[in-house]
This record gives structure tokens, sequence and C-alpha cells, in this order.
């Protein structure tokens, strides 16, 4: 089957605007929300970029009174929050643009959501606290293809004084309307686009072996997959592909859309890392990835044949997965190690204990101990394959 046009309006898992140049249709998104005020929160490297600037333009040719907010760090924290949240009241506004990467998406999600509760964000961990009819409305435009936090109901925020990280969770937490503009993600530069779209691989890998019954989810995962195979190294090759850029775009989607039915070791222990050493969250899934796949091996292989032939690999088997991920990161630049990239092994007894309570580890494969997370770390750190 030919298609004529990758420009289409999807129903699935939100209303999700997909093709070039669709950020020319921000203001009227914002305008079938009910927004007459928008937030747009971003973080402060994109708030100076002219991506930021043209949808501020669109919105304000419109008659909008937009906002803009970008004290966003790359792991979103509690505080960065609440600062949304007070710049939210400050401006009067009446609803939220979601704009760049996963950090920004899920602290602009988080001050949607809590902003005009009475409840504090950690109490907002318990959905039953959330008055639904008080949440705001939220458009968002993701600028990587990574975390698919644009089609997710939940956000990662960092509880900075205990140096963990929370999910704050509820249904109707999914953005309202999505934009999939893959010119919004040109300027990504090919590291970034590498541990991004390793993040979506991540995503779908683990929505694709977590224990739960969910076939369509699985079924998703599976096709998100082949679309990283096929696109990822592209996106890196050339940032200007613009085919590429959007399928990735669609790939990250599928992930956050296949993850309901479940994460696992991979996020469990790169929540703990990153909550400890504040490190980027799709790196540290690229670099953790085959570690846990040879971690959960036993239980995982006639599940790694399978996706070996969907993606036609050269061998049907576990080994043809993990040797196609390991020579993908390669391929991408990304490092093997933990080491490589600063993380020492000070607290790796603290590591196993986070991990086995993050939120994520539920669904894994195989239920690992605190020594094995520990331990599965360790090789991270050191390259034991």
């Amino acid at each position: 089957m030919e298609i004529t046009s990758y420009s289409n309006n999807w129903s699935y898992p939100t209303n999700v605007r997909v093709g070039a140049g669709r950020i020319r249709e921000l203001a009227k998104c914002c305008g079938q929300l009910g927004m007459k005020a928008p937030l747009l929160i971003t973080d402060p490297g994109l708030a100076a970029l002219p991506i930021v600037e043209q949808a501020l333009q669109v919105c304000r040719e419109a008659g909008l009174e937009i906002g803009l907010f970008s004290a966003i760090k790359g792991n979103p924290t509690g505080g960065n929050v609440a600062d949304g949240i007070a710049a939210l009241k400050a401006g009067n506004h009446d609803g939220v643009i979601a704009f760049g990467g996963g950090s920004a998406i899920d602290a602009a999600k988080a001050v949607a959501l809590v902003g005009r509760q009475n409840c504090s964000l950690w109490e907002a961990r318990n959905p039953a606290t959330i008055d639904a009819s008080l949440m705001l409305p939220v458009v968002a435009v993701p600028t990587t293809a990574g975390t698919g936090s644009e089609v997710g109901n939940a956000s990662v925020i960092t509880d900075e004084e205990n140096h963990a990280k929370r999910i704050i969770f509820h249904p109707k937490m999914t953005p309202a309307i999505v934009i999939l503009d893959p010119e919004l993600t040109l300027g990504l530069p090919a590291k970034l686009t590498a541990a991004t779209g390793m993040d979506a691989l991540a995503h779908n890998l683990e929505a694709f072996l977590a224990p739960t019954f969910h076939p369509m989810a699985e079924g998703i995962a599976l096709e998100g997959m082949r679309l990283v195979k096929e696109y990822l190294p592209r996106a890196v090759r050339n940032g200007n592909d613009i085919d590429a850029r959007l399928q990735m775009l669609v790939a990250s989607s599928m992930g956050a859309t296949a993850f309901q039915r479940g994460l696992g070791a991979i996020h469990a222990v790169s929540h703990s890392i990153g909550a400890l050493y504040d490190s980027h969250h799709g790196l540290l899934n690229a670099i953790v990835m085959p570690y846990v796949m040879q971690a959960n091996r036993s239980v995982i292989e006639p599940e790694m044949a399978r996706a070996a032939r969907y993606l036609g690999l050269p061998h049907a088997d576990f080994n043809g997965m993990l040797d196609w991920v390991l020579n993908l990161r390669a391929e991408l630049g990304l490092p093997h190690t933990l080491a490589e990239i600063g993380v020492d092994d000070s607290k790796a007894e603290l590591i196993g204990e986070m991990s086995i309570k993050d939120v994520t580890a539920r669904t894994n494969a195989r239920q690992l101990t605190a020594a094995e997370y520990q331990q599965l770390f360790l090789n991270a750190l050191t390259g034991k394959l």
C-alpha cells in the first residue's frame, strides 16, 4: 500500500495532529480547548531558539495572551513545578502548552494537573486528591523523539529532598491535543537524537516484554521497535531527513502508548541513577539496556526470538536481539558503560535498594532482588556482559 501523505489526524490514544508544518495550528488547538491565555512551558535551551518564538508568535497573532515559563531542569524537580505553578497563577493562565522534550512536557503536565488544586504536588501522587474539574487543558508539542510523554497520563518528577524520582499519575493527565511536527526536531544534535531515540526503543522493548496481558500494546511495541530500527540511524546520520524525524516522533509516541502494559528494570535502574547523578534519562536507558536483557534472559528468550523475526535480524534468537542492540548503540556513538559518563560505584547498594522500589520494577520480565539490581548496575558500570 502506497502512503500518499504523512500528514494526518489521529484520535489514538488522544487527538494527534501529525505532519510537517502543523505547528501553525497551535493557536487553533488552544482555542478548541477554550484557552485564551495559555502558558507555554519549555526548557531554557529551547526558549532561546526560533522555534519557540515561532510558536509564541502564532498564538499572539491569533489574539491569545500567551506567557512563557522555561525554568525546567533536564530532570524536572518538584521545585521546577512549583515555580511553574507560580508563573501560571501570576499570569492568570487558563491552559498549558507543553513544548519540548520529555522533561518540559512532564513538568508542564504536572503544572496543569496541580496548578488549580488544593493539594501539593506530592499529595497529588494519590489521584483521589485531584478534582478533575480543576485540571487545566494541555496541548503537547514534542521536539524530541524519545519519552512519548505527550501521549502519557503520568509525569516523572525528581523529589530533590529525598533524592528520588516520583511518578505523578492521573487517568485524565494525557494532553488533549498533540502536535507531531518533524520540522521542530530538525535542529536536535546527533548525540541527543541518538539518546532520545534509544529511550523510545527502551519503552517499546520493555512494553513488549512486560508479563501482563495486553495484546494491543504488545503489537504497538513491536512495530515501534521496527520504526526505531529503520529510522533512528537515518535521523542520526542526517538530521534534516524529515521522513526519519517524523517516523521517530511516531515511534516515540508508540512506545509511550505501549508501556501502559508496563516497563521494567531498564527504567527502574535508570530512574535510580538519574535521581542520584542527574544524568540524561535516554542515555542511561541506552547504556543499561543490554545488561538488563542479560539479567532477564532466562524468561525472555521466546519473546526475543519473535521480535528478532519481526525485525528481520540475521539471527532470530536472543543473541540476535542482543547483537542488534549493541551494534545499534555503537553505530550511534553511544557509550557502553556507566563509567564513561562519570558514574561511580559509591552508591551501588543504594541504587539496588532504590531500583527494587521503583514502580517500573513491578512489571519487569522477572522479579529481581535488590542484590540483583545492584549487580546489574555494577555490570553496566564496568561493561560486564
